[in-house]
């Protein structure tokens, strides 16, 4: 929390998102040497959807890192943020013709979801030069191999050619019968506990498919979703030693790997300040001058890591009653969380931590536009982004 001095000595505005360059840098690092310790030339996609703060997707490509992109407007973001064409993984279920046919024709590596991309993609080899690299994305029946632990259950995943009712067979057939090479799998899964089971589970799929088309693949993608550098969860090491011991046995396909949270969720935080206190008939309120429509844009979290920085001595008369922390907003269940000891008065400051995942993407622009985003390393504290002002949004919404 050193930050805090650094940050007022920059007469820094919250609310705000803080990004500490240390630890993301440190994550990084922890997840290449983990997966470069089994595949020498192992490929990390940074998981765009994640967090496309341009400041990470430079920061990711100065590290090494490909881009894995799921739609059109960030293939053409990651275009646009000097990524090459052969260092961007194109995956998602609606790609747009157009785009799709650029990232073929110019050598990206493209995960095919869709009949419609097979169409597409023989009418690219039939009409022009073709580089690319097409690996097809493997719909299977998670909850089978890891009950309870799948995020669709018995429901299923929706994304891909599905293993078990033959539309994987049928894509392999149409591709070998158009003389396109497959060079790979993209076998990424959503679940509920990121355990190894789940990555042992997608290396199993991997092996029986390869070996039951006799497929000489380039690489077999795991995707994403792993814990990040968590004393009490699994390491990087647990995941991709998991899945070499599947796999090394019977491919030499590269494997390549798309983390979002695990390198980035850890290492920023979100800070508020107490704005106003008050007191109703039945409860006692704090208000922030941030919302929780910035860190839990679906509303869907139970318990927020945080600290509370107390920066005067007022005393709060509560008598014995919790007090709520609220947002900006005026919708009534922006409310974060309530506390009964150590209550919070006006100019203090509450930190979120650990809010780097699928949450300044996410964050609307309702009642506030968008904080100002902060980058604190070696003890050096710098705007990123200025706060997103009325002119700028009548820009962005200006029609041409």
């Amino acid at each position: 929390m050193n930050y805090l001095k650094l940050l007022k000595e920059n007469n820094f505005c919250t609310p705000c998102f803080l990004v500490q360059e240390d630890i993301i840098n440190q994550l990084a690092d922890d997840i290449e040497v983990a997966l470069k310790s089994k595949w020498k030339n192992g490929i990390i996609g940074y998981s765009f959807k994640t967090n496309n703060f341009p400041w990470l997707l430079s920061f990711f490509k100065q590290k090494g890192y490909y881009a894995e992109v799921v739609s059109s407007d960030e293939f053409e973001l990651a275009i646009a943020m000097g990524y090459a064409f052969d260092r961007i993984i194109f995956n998602g279920p609606v790609k747009e013709r157009e785009t799709f046919e650029k990232a073929v024709i110019n050598g990206a590596i493209v995960n095919i979801d869709s009949k419609r991309e097979l169409l597409w993609l023989k009418e690219c080899y039939a009409n022009a030069k073709v580089k690319t690299r097409v690996g097809l994305r493997v719909n299977f029946c998670l909850e089978k191999y890891c009950p309870n632990e799948s995020q669709c259950g018995d429901e299923d995943g929706r994304f891909g050619f599905s293993y078990e009712n033959g539309d994987l067979q049928s894509a392999i057939g149409f591709l070998r019968e158009n003389n396109i090479c497959i060079s790979g799998l993209h076998l990424h899964c959503s679940s509920k506990t990121r355990s190894v089971r789940i990555y042992q589970a997608i290396a199993t799929v991997a092996k029986e498919v390869i070996e039951k088309y006799n497929l000489d693949l380039d690489y077999v993608d795991i995707g994403g979703g792993y814990f990040g550098g968590l004393p009490d969860k699994p390491s990087f090491n647990d995941y991709f030693s998991a899945v070499y011991d599947i796999l090394n046995p019977i491919t030499n396909a590269n494997l390549i790997i798309e983390p979002g949270m695990s390198v980035v969720g850890a290492g920023i935080d979100y800070i508020t300040s107490v704005v106003d206190v008050k007191s109703t008939l039945n409860n006692h309120f704090a208000v922030l001058d941030g919302s929780r429509i910035h860190i839990d844009p679906i509303k869907r979290k139970t318990s927020y890591s945080y600290d509370i920085i107390y920066n005067n001595n007022d005393n709060i008369e509560v008598n014995g009653k919790k007090q709520i922390l609220c947002g900006f907003t005026c919708m009534e269940d922006d409310r974060f969380f309530s506390i009964e000891n150590g209550l919070v008065s006006i100019g203090d400051n509450v930190v979120f931590h650990k809010v780097g995942a699928y949450t300044m993407g996410l964050s609307p622009q309702f009642i506030e536009f968008y904080p100002a985003v902060y980058r604190v390393s070696n003890d050096k504290v710098d705007l990123i982004r200025r706060k997103v002002t009325a002119n700028d949004f009548i820009l962005i919404n200006k029609g041409v």
